[in-house]
């Protein structure tokens, strides 16, 4: 039975922004990729999966690792949660409707780790009580602004895990108490 893991970038209080954050350092970015290349998937929804079309395409000033992940995400299954997209790119499957029957099949039908990516399609599935662990990857930022990481309070969690990555990035693994 595959595991359902939501896990992003967050700053120190609480909000999810890519655009705000300072590019990942060389560990935290090979961190990613192993981390990408051992997923059985992933789950995005329609503003996540948008911004990580950008790896479909090769791009001449990319640095070898910026290739591998590329590589490592390309290889993965997608499921893109969305009513407004027509269409999606290679390795992905357009889901407009039941979200809760996809992950409910995708967890029965798979083995290993489900990525969950968008903190609204993650806090809709945490309200269905479907996200089996949450991986909080804290940058020392302060953005004032931005999604929030959890969208809605969530019930008590408990923390099983804490590591350094990097040179500013702590991570707590946290699962439904």
């Amino acid at each position: 039975m595959a595991k359902i893991v939501f896990g992003m970038n967050v700053s120190l209080d609480g909000y999810v922004d890519h655009d705000a954050y300072a590019p990942p350092g060389p560990l935290l970015f090979r961190h990613f990729i192993e981390q990408v290349r051992g997923l059985t998937g992933s789950v995005y929804g329609r503003r996540l999966y948008e911004l990580m079309r950008y790896w479909d395409d090769d791009h001449p000033e990319w640095t070898p690792e910026q290739h591998e992940f590329a590589a490592a995400w390309r290889s993965q299954p997608k499921w893109v949660v969305s009513r407004s997209l027509k269409s999606v790119g290679p390795n992905a499957t357009l889901v407009a409707d039941d979200i809760e029957a996809l992950i409910r099949r995708l967890k029965a039908e798979h083995a290993g780790e489900i990525d969950v990516g968008g903190p609204d399609l993650a806090g809709s599935l945490s309200d269905l009580g479907l996200i089996d662990e949450y991986q909080l990857y804290v940058r020392p930022f302060v953005l004032g602004r931005g999604k929030p990481f959890f969208t809605s309070p969530r019930p008590p969690l408990r923390l099983v895990a804490n590591d350094r990555i990097g040179e500013d990035t702590v991570r707590l693994t946290c699962v439904p108490a």
